[in-house]
């Protein structure tokens, strides 16, 4: 009888904490008083791959483009209007979303050269110690190989680039073939990963191959836009009459290595003659027919969580790996840092901290997004991030926030015409110094006057004081994040 006693004393000590604790720690809230244990937030982080900024149907650049659940996300969350990458470049790019640091910073310098250094933050273990589970599915692209790895408790993934029909996959280390197209393939995985019994917080990780080149829509979006014509870009018929000669160039003989170390020392024309412009230009056509496999995807993985009953208590996150040019100032690729190429969307839902149909205008970084999921997570900020976390502008906090941001990227073996370059944009200017190329010039931009960046300033007596305060800014923000060019330090 004594014993029973003390058993029931004890439980009214503890019992009801350790319930508490339980009931927390599975994602469901409780009440002990008036006091709420709130939960984990759970977390979906879709991410495209090389897609232009403004190409959604709310943006309306492309009249014909309809994405519904894509716009959704901006309707109910916050679309971020001036977001933008560190470094344009597919493995370097998504180095950065994973550790919240420069590529100088995280070693991930070019496609396919490395994993993150194991000495950098790393999201999912941080998230994995916060008592998150974790899921990647998609495209991982910096070290070769399709292999799972560590941070992830389940992985679906694809070698390199992977293909959009039939892919070969790894599954938790279980190599296979799977029939059909690989937007789908990914979302019903990702459908199925969501649905599995599970007792913590989620984390999923779903980046999409799309829509990279070469441009393939799923079948049934083939023939989508049949009728339809591109309106033609402000700043496609740009000469680079005033911009580097690497440019002209690149553009003239190619960027390639081959055609490159050919070109050494032949004429460079003083300007290019652009190419005419096509409405019905098949690539474009096809790439923004390969988004729509994107949007339907979206609607599949919110009708899920909905089903799951967790779809408000999940913070929704979506952003490409870089931006794309699609054919301004003649180009297709990105790389650069004009605005085409290192702007890209970005938005997020959560409605229990984010007002619909949110906009914000500050200057936001892909390296932002690592920490801002570990806070939200609930997670130890690591101080090795160089990012900043962007929870005070979800909650519309007053704060103050950057006013300029360091741009880089290292010249490519493969592709040596993209030479390396480094720069610093603020809200009005833009300033990029193409590294080691003697007797070339620089450029500078005013993006209020000239957003197209058709016309470079870099010799203009009217912004000398300018050019010279972009120089310091430069300089300064080189010597805030540690930068330097791993390729003179290897030499």
């Amino acid at each position: 009888m004594r014993k029973m006693k003390v058993v029931r004393f004890i439980n009214k000590i503890i019992g009801i904490p350790m319930i508490t604790g339980m009931i927390a720690f599975s994602g469901v809230a409780s009440v002990k008083g008036t006091n709420k244990v709130q939960p984990k937030p759970n977390i979906v982080f879709i991410l495209t791959d090389d897609e232009a900024w403004n190409l959604l149907g709310k943006d309306g650049r492309y009249p014909f483009m309809k994405t519904p659940n894509l716009d959704r996300i901006a309707k109910e969350g916050v679309v971020f209007d001036n977001a933008f990458v560190s470094i344009s470049l597919c493995s370097p790019s998504r180095a950065c979303l994973m550790t919240g640091c420069y590529a100088h910073k995280h070693g991930v310098y070019i496609n396919s050269y490395r994993d993150p250094d194991p000495a950098v933050p790393f999201l999912p273990k941080i998230l994995q110690e916060a008592g998150y589970e974790t899921a990647f599915l998609g495209k991982w692209h910096m070290k070769n190989g399709a292999e799972p790895r560590k941070g992830f408790d389940y992985w679906l993934s694809f070698d390199a680039q992977g293909q959009y029909t039939n892919p070969p996959l790894n599954e938790n280390g279980r190599a296979f073939v799977q029939e059909g197209y690989i937007t789908d393939i990914l979302t019903d995985y990702a459908v199925r990963w969501l649905k599995k019994p599970r007792e913590k917080p989620f984390c999923l990780f779903l980046w999409h191959k799309a829509v990279h080149a070469p441009f393939t829509p799923a079948p049934r979006d083939s023939t989508a836009f049949s009728d339809a014509s591109i309106p033609e870009y402000p700043n496609w018929y740009d000469d680079m009459a005033d911009k580097p000669k690497w440019l002209r160039r690149g553009w003239f003989y190619g960027v390639h290595y081959d055609v490159w170390r050919a070109s050494e020392g032949k004429p460079v024309p003083d300007k290019i003659d652009p190419r005419p412009w096509n409405p019905k230009n098949k690539q474009v056509m096809n790439y923004l027919r390969a988004m729509l496999a994107v949007d339907k995807s979206t609607g599949n993985i919110r009708k899920c969580l909905e089903q799951l009953n967790v779809m408000d208590n999940t913070v929704l996150v979506f952003s490409s790996d870089n931006g794309y040019f699609l054919g301004s100032h003649q180009r297709g690729d990105k790389r650069l840092m004009y605005e085409e190429s290192l702007r890209v969307p970005l938005m997020i839902r959560y409605p229990k901290m984010i007002k619909e149909g949110s906009k914000n205008s500050e200057m936001v970084l892909n390296i932002d997004i690592p920490p801002t999921l570990a806070e939200l997570a609930g997670a130890k900020l690591p101080q090795k991030m160089q990012g900043t976390s962007l929870v005070p502008l979800l909650k519309r906090e007053g704060t103050r926030w950057r006013k300029s941001f360091l741009y880089e990227y290292f010249q490519e073996e493969y592709a040596p015409g993209f030479v390396t370059v480094v720069g610093v944009r603020t809200n009005r200017y833009k300033y990029i110094e193409s590294l080691r190329q003697t007797g070339d010039i620089n450029e500078l931009y005013d993006l209020k006057t000239d957003p197209g960046e058709m016309n470079n300033l870099i010799n203009d007596p009217g912004y000398r004081s300018v050019r010279s305060e972009m120089i310091r800014e430069l300089q300064k923000l080189k010597t805030e994040t540690g930068y330097f060019d791993p390729w003179i330090y290897k030499e």
